[in-house]
């Protein structure tokens, strides 16, 4: 995977098992990357600084308070460089759409100002990282498939996946993941069920059985998500529909990428307003 290439991160399943002291909450969760994403370039410079173009430009941060910025300031301030860099931030993806793009976004700077500087990158399982975001260690593990618990601390690699992949599909509505936390009713629920072993169909089976907490108060929150599910689940060829993170970005999983550009293209002349993007899973 190419360094600057910022991969949309998919929950596929989104367990809440509990809450932490600090009153985080505790998750169970199986990640993975899909070939459509946002890039990261960056060039020498004397100072760091951030620039942002893209279909999804309008409204994102260009200062400190966005986690590129933030994921540059702690790999210089960790590393000891002294070194600049212009970074560029293509955003291909929808912000507020439950499907990582800001941790993704900071995960592939690190990654790439790393090999501009000429350092080490942070490691996954850094204190630092966690603290950039709960969903930046997972996408700095990018591409690898993962099963992520916890707050986002403890990932291993989820190891029995199938190809596979998706269509993602956003109806141009953001989602603040604070909210959809808050609409929650239970918070001690079970986590994921034993892994399956074998093909697409006995994957496609368990991950039937496994859910997102965080869909039902998604839904009370922007009944659209509905609208979505409900295209996606007419389509031949998708096995499972079900929301990503935090919405409210949803997916259709899908044997192969043939497949998931046709159900993609249905989508996408019935609702041209959509966001739609039919990707393989990456890994």
């Amino acid at each position: 995977m190419d360094n600057g290439f910022a991969p949309a991160k998919v929950n596929l399943a989104l367990h809440v098992t509990g809450r932490a002291e600090a009153g985080y909450h505790l998750l169970d969760s199986l990640v993975v990357f899909a070939g459509v994403g946002d890039t990261v370039a960056a060039t020498p410079a004397r100072e760091i600084t951030l620039s942002i173009g893209g279909a999804f430009a309008p409204g994102v941060p260009a200062g400190d308070d966005n986690l590129v910025m933030q994921a540059a300031l702690l790999l210089a301030s960790r590393r000891g460089v002294r070194l600049g860099a212009k970074i560029r931030l293509t955003k291909n993806l929808p912000h507020a759409a439950g499907i990582g793009g800001s941790s993704s976004d900071a995960a592939a700077t690190i990654r790439r100002l790393a090999e501009l500087w000429r350092v080490e990158p942070l490691a996954a399982d850094d204190a630092d990282v966690l603290a950039l975001g709960s969903d930046v260690p997972a996408c700095l593990a990018a591409p690898l498939p993962q099963r992520m618990r916890g707050t986002g601390e403890t990932l291993s690699p989820w190891q029995v996946l199938p190809p596979c992949a998706l269509v993602l599909v956003n109806p141009r509505l953001p989602l603040e993941t604070g909210a959809v936390y808050a609409g929650l009713t239970a918070r001690e629920n079970p986590p994921l069920g034993p892994p399956p072993d074998g093909d697409f169909t006995g994957f496609a089976a368990w991950l039937s059985r496994q859910r997102n907490d965080l869909e039902p108060p998604a839904r009370a929150l922007a009944p659209q998500i509905d609208t979505v599910l409900a295209r996606l689940r007419a389509q031949p060829g998708v096995d499972v529909a079900r929301m990503s993170g935090s919405g409210a970005t949803c997916f259709g999983l899908c044997r192969d990428l043939a497949t998931a550009k046709q159900a993609a293209r249905a989508i996408q002349i019935s609702e041209q307003g959509w966001w739609v993007a039919p990707a393989p899973v990456l890994g």
